[in-house]
């Protein structure tokens, strides 16, 4: 009988398994520090003098729904209106957005779709610690 010497072993090695498990799991460990959060705490600066601010409007929602650009009271089916009048007028609009830590999440979510709609560069006011 002859037999042959060169037998296929049905073993499976894991060493190199573990190892190309443990290098993925080192990359995404790393990797996964590098990601940054959108959202990002601004903390407004307190200055002294007079600035001169061209082109900047705010638009402040209260606590109860209302809805301010600068001053004066806006009812929100007037307000993209208003703030497209305002806007023309400067070549380089900012809309600062002011929302009280109560208002409804929906309210200012609809002043930044206005924004959004009608490409107004917008900043979203937080108090600082």
């Amino acid at each position: 009988m002859i037999k042959g010497r060169n037998k296929i072993s049905a073993e499976f090695s894991m060493s190199s398994m573990t190892d190309i498990v443990f290098l993925l799991l080192i990359f995404f460990m790393l990797t996964s520090t590098l990601v940054t959060v959108n959202a990002i705490d601004v903390l407004l600066p307190k200055a002294g003098g007079k600035t001169e601010n061209k082109g900047v409007i705010s638009v402040s929602v209260t606590s109860d729904g209302n809805f301010y650009v600068d001053t004066e009271k806006v009812e929100f089916n007037q307000l993209e209106n208003t703030l497209l009048q305002r806007l023309t007028s400067e070549k380089e609009g900012t809309l600062v957005i002011r929302g009280d830590q109560e208002s409804a999440y929906k309210n200012i979510m609809q002043v930044i779709d206005i924004a959004n709609r009608n490409k107004i560069k917008m900043i979203l006011a937080v108090k600082g610690n």
